[in-house]
């Protein structure tokens, strides 16, 4: 399955959260899209609610399916809490951290800055935006690319970086202090319901 490009709006109605982080898409209606409008919907069953909390979680790191699921079985392998180890990993992910240290105002443009070259991972740049960052690595601005008036943008609008990330906004670099603990990672998903929903 693709990756979604199309309105993201459109799927924060549906989903009930807001995906670009500004909360916007929400403000005006806050209801699922539809010719009904607000008027009651009907009750999701128990797969239903799986189902959505899946996609919830899927669309806010921007993933295919095929990688989420690839994602879903390696945290199963790791020691610990499964649901909680895989939003972990998909936290780790290169284009996620570039949106948490700042760089970007979404993780969709920044998955574009990996890919189009401008980010750097202790010095090398890459440009695959699943690249998994480890603990202790750091994230940079390539020097040609510090100019860019998307980052700087960014970078005015940020007003928050997790503890598990430090910040050098002078030298448009961060790294990666340590992994996440559950308290830090998103509260409205509810990752049982996806080890739930694997499970079936």
């Amino acid at each position: 399955m693709a990756r979604y490009t199309g309105p993201t709006w459109k799927i924060s109605r549906r989903l009930g959260i807001s995906l670009s982080g500004t909360g916007k898409e929400l403000q005006k209606r806050p209801y699922p899209p539809g010719q009904h409008g607000p008027s009651q919907r009907r009750k999701l069953s128990e797969y239903g609610l799986q189902l959505q909390e899946k996609q919830k979680l899927r669309h806010m790191y921007g993933v295919n399916e095929r990688q989420f699921r690839k994602t879903f079985e390696e945290a199963g392998k790791m020691p610990g809490k499964h649901g909680e180890n895989f939003m972990i990993l998909l936290e780790s992910r290169l284009d996620n951290l570039v949106y948490r240290l700042g760089f970007a105002r979404t993780r969709r443009q920044a998955r574009q800055l990996v890919t189009h070259g401008h980010i750097l991972v202790d010095g090398n740049r890459v440009n695959i935006p699943s690249y998994r960052v480890k603990p202790g690595q750091t994230i940079s601005v390539r020097e040609k690319s510090r100019n860019l008036q998307v980052i700087k943008e960014a970078l005015e609008l940020n007003n928050f970086v997790p503890d598990y990330l430090t910040l050098d906004a002078e030298k448009l670099e961060g790294t990666y202090t340590r992994l996440p603990e559950r308290s830090e990672l998103p509260s409205e998903i509810n990752e049982a319901l996806i080890v739930e929903f694997y499970s079936r």
